[in-house]
C-alpha cells in the first residue's frame, strides 16, 4: 500500500471526504500492524462552520486543525473515548475531516462502527494528535487494487477513488468507471443539532450498503 501524499489532503475538504472512502488507516504499535478500510466520514469546513471545533476560534485543543494539512487531529469526548479527524487543505483554514467508522481488515478487535469505537480498535488515543501522516507508522494508504495518480488541487468530484456519488437532492452523479465503483451516500453529521443551519448540511459521507457504518 502507498500512503497518501501531503497533496492529497491540501485540496477542498468535502472533496477529500468524499476520497477517504476505501482509503486504508494503517497503525503500527507494540510491533502490531493494525488496518481497517475507512467506510465512513463527516466533513468540517473551518471556523464559519458551527459544527467544527475550530468555530471556537485558536486554542490548545484546536490548534492542530489551523496547521498544515495532513496531521491528525485527535481529541477526547465524554472523558473516555478519542476521536480521529485529518487536517485539510492550507494551514489555517482550520478544517478537518472526522473518521467515523472502519471496516477491519487486518489485527482490529472490537466494533469500530463509530468514532470512538473505531479508535479503541485501532489503539489511536491522545498519543498520535498532531502526528504526521506521512509517517512510517500512522498513515492513511490506497489500497493495493486502486490506481495511484496525480492528485488534482482542482478535483470536484472524487478523481482517485472513482466513486459515484448518491445524494438525496441531486440523484446520482457517475464518475469515471471501474469494475466495482463505490456508491457513496451523503447525510446530516450526526450529534452537531447545535449547530442551527449547519447541522442540516449534507456532510456525512458513507458507502452505501456497508455493514459497518455507524448508526445515529
Amino acid at each position: 500500500m502507498r500512503r497518501l501524499p501531503r497533496s492529497f489532503y491540501n485540496r477542498d475538504t468535502i472533496v477529500v471526504a468524499r476520497e477517504l472512502l476505501g482509503k486504508y488507516v494503517v497503525h503500527q504499535s507494540r510491533g502490531v500492524k493494525r488496518i481497517g478500510r475507512i467506510v465512513e466520514v463527516e466533513a468540517y469546513l473551518g471556523p464559519h462552520d458551527l459544527a467544527a471545533h475550530s468555530a471556537r476560534g485558536l486554542t490548545d485543543r484546536t490548534k492542530v486543525m489551523f496547521g498544515p494539512p495532513g496531521h491528525a487531529y485527535v481529541y477526547l469526548i465524554y472523558g473516555m473515548y478519542y476521536c480521529m479527524n485529518v487536517v485539510t487543505e492550507r494551514e489555517g483554514h482550520a478544517s478537518a475531516v472526522l473518521l467515523r467508522a472502519l471496516e477491519p481488515v487486518k489485527n482490529v478487535e472490537g466494533r469500530t462502527c463509530g468514532p470512538g469505537l473505531l479508535c479503541k480498535a485501532m489503539r489511536i488515543d491522545k498519543r498520535l494528535n498532531a502526528h504526521d501522516l506521512l509517517s512510517d507508522n500512522f498513515y492513511i494508504a490506497w489500497p493495493d487494487n486502486e490506481s495511484v495518480g496525480r492528485v488534482s488541487p482542482r478535483a470536484v468530484i472524487p478523481s482517485q477513488s472513482a466513486a459515484r456519488w448518491e445524494s438525496r437532492s441531486t440523484g446520482v452523479k457517475e464518475g469515471p468507471p471501474e469494475a466495482n465503483p463505490l456508491v457513496i451516500i451523503e447525510r446530516p453529521r450526526i450529534g452537531v443539532d447545535y449547530a442551527r443551519h449547519w447541522a442540516r448540511r449534507h456532510l456525512r459521507f458513507y458507502i452505501k450498503g456497508c455493514p459497518f457504518v455507524s448508526r445515529p
